[in-house]
């Protein structure tokens, strides 16, 4: 493997990547489509975006051969499932849990993160995490309502959250080997490739009547939040990644307070501050903490 290098704009790229990601829910439910279709419209409405991008950024789309196609078509597999599982669970529960449950993909892959560097939590590491869980917890816990009417929503965004973890489990091992723009590039064709077929046997609406909230999801969430994301898993360990996606939560909180007029509670606040103390904490030299192998930038 290569030694890994340093890259300056990875965690900014993060962080703004995680802020657009958190946008979409709130744009699925305005698609005014169905909820696997939503999913095929952000795929497929990104493609030629991403290949522009590709071709400006010098990352020509190419096929990798066969064992690194094998982990994107993976890694294309986790993530329309987790498009199809969170985007039904978010029309089936309250935006604060599917939010919630969603997230358990933060602690997952930050847990494998751990587990690639064959260690227990440093204390520095172990304090972020806690506050990390408790901020995410604060943030959600006023929206969040756990009830019978809401329990096959919050098991789709529950089963949706670990779909994603097995996603950017695949995506940082590709970018050992392949550049960002490629690897995104082909996982959305593959996801929607896959999700089309599936709308169309759940009888979904499919076309939508007006086309800007799908447009805006796709350059938002995928060409935008995704490819920085993509680009910031081949230059920061796990830990750093699946903690700073916990700024999602916060997010959602402020377009509740935004959108639905919905009032940030001084827990709310609370939160906030603890999950941005952890990304402080985790941003500190770590000792056997280091960033993911970067093969071609």
């Amino acid at each position: 493997m290569n030694r890994p290098h340093h890259h300056s704009f990875a965690f900014p790229a993060l962080l703004v990547g995680s802020s657009l990601l958190a946008f979409g829910p709130w744009l699925v439910r305005l698609s005014e489509v169905g909820p696997v279709a939503a999913g095929f419209w952000r795929l497929s409405l990104a493609l030629p975006f991403l290949f522009v991008i590709a071709k400006v950024a010098r990352q020509p789309v190419h096929w990798p051969g066969r064992a690194l196609g094998v982990i994107i078509a993976f890694a294309a597999l986790f993530f329309a499932s987790d498009l199809a599982a969170w985007h039904a669970g978010i029309h089936m529960t309250k935006l604060g849990n599917a939010t919630l449950f969603g997230n358990v993909a933060s602690f997952a892959f930050a847990g494998w993160g751990l587990w690639l560097a064959r260690s227990w939590p440093s204390p520095i590491q172990a304090v972020a995490l806690t506050l990390a869980a408790l901020g995410a917890a604060l943030l959600m816990g006023s929206s969040a309502e756990l009830s019978l009417r809401n329990l096959h929503g919050d098991m789709l965004a529950l089963s949706a959250g670990l779909l994603y973890a097995g996603y950017l489990i695949a995506v940082e091992r590709a970018r050992e080997k392949l550049a960002p723009m490629p690897l995104l590039f082909l996982a959305s064709a593959f996801g929607a490739a896959m999700l089309l077929p599936f709308s169309l046997l759940l009888g979904e609406k499919i076309i939508p009547d007006d086309w800007t909230f799908v447009v805006v999801l796709a350059i938002s969430s995928q060409v935008l939040g995704q490819g920085l994301l993509v680009y910031a898993i081949g230059a920061l360990p796990p830990l750093v990644v699946g903690l700073t996606l916990l700024t999602q939560p916060a997010i959602s909180a402020l377009v509740g307070w935004m959108v639905y007029g919905e009032t940030l509670q001084p827990f709310d606040w609370l939160g906030a501050v603890a999950i941005a103390t952890a990304l402080v904490l985790v941003r500190l030299p770590q000792r056997g903490l280091q960033p993911a192998v970067q093969g071609t930038s």
